[in-house]
Parts: C-alpha cells; structure tokens; sequence
C-alpha cells in the first residue's frame, strides 16, 4: 500500500520551512520526533510509533475521512519553595507531537491501538477488495 505514508514534506537542508527543532528536553536528553515503524501482514498493516515519556492519557489519535492523526502532549512542572513559600527552583517542560497517515485503503471501523513501555502499536486491518458482481442480461 502507498497510501500509509505520513503526511509530511522533505526539505533541504537551507529551506526556511525546515523544522530543526523537532523534539524536547525531558530529563536533560533531547527527545527527537515520534518515529514510527510500519510492516506489512497478509491482512493488515502493524504501527509502531515510540512516544517515550508519555503517559496513556497524554496519547490521542484521531480518525477523519481517509485520514489518521496521533497526538501526543506532554507538560510537566517542578516547583520547589522556600519555608516562606517564595520559589527556589521552577521549571517546566512542554512537548508535543502530531503525525497524519494516509489510511485510504484501510478498515477504519476495526483499527486498535494498545500502548505499552513508550511504543504505542496499533493494528490496521486492510480492506477487503469488493468482488464484481456479474449477472447475464437477457434480451428482450
């Protein structure tokens, strides 16, 4: 299948749209882009995108027409006062992803998603081929 491919676009390296920026610091450690693994079965096509650092809440995917949109948002804050209550330390870390797929020739009505240890997979049954109906015409 082509069509289960991310809707994005490859820039050269001096392009003004390139996005150099694509990740966030959790932990000191730059977490790059979600990257996502797709093989595929005799029946269905298998995702796999790691969202390390994310809680299962924090994971959205949304289905719309032939169109498949994960989200992920992450916010984090760390707040450290004095015995008055005056700040010490305050930092807060903000990250968040957002992909689409192409999922024309997909069963979107049985997709699943299950989303263990950072990686989130899901199952995207294929389509079943509609059978041309044939049928004699009698003449009249």
């Amino acid at each position: 299948m082509y069509g289960l491919t991310p809707f994005e676009r490859t820039f050269g390296v001096f392009d003004p749209f390139a996005d150099f920026d694509n990740g966030f610091v959790k932990d000191g450690k730059l977490i790059s882009s979600c990257r996502t693994d797709i093989r595929e079965e005799d029946d269905r096509y298998i995702m796999e995108s790691e969202l390390p650092g994310f809680d299962k809440q924090d994971i959205s995917i949304d289905i719309s027409g032939s169109s498949l949109t994960l989200k992920a948002e992450h916010s984090e804050n760390n707040d450290e006062k004095d015995k008055d209550g005056r700040y010490i330390r305050r930092e807060r870390s903000y990250g968040s992803y957002q992909r689409s797929f192409d999922i024309s020739g997909i069963d979107a009505d049985n997709i699943s998603a299950d989303y263990k240890n950072g990686i989130l997979i899901m199952v995207l049954p294929k389509k079943k081929p509609d059978v041309p109906v044939s049928r004699r015409l009698e003449i009249g």
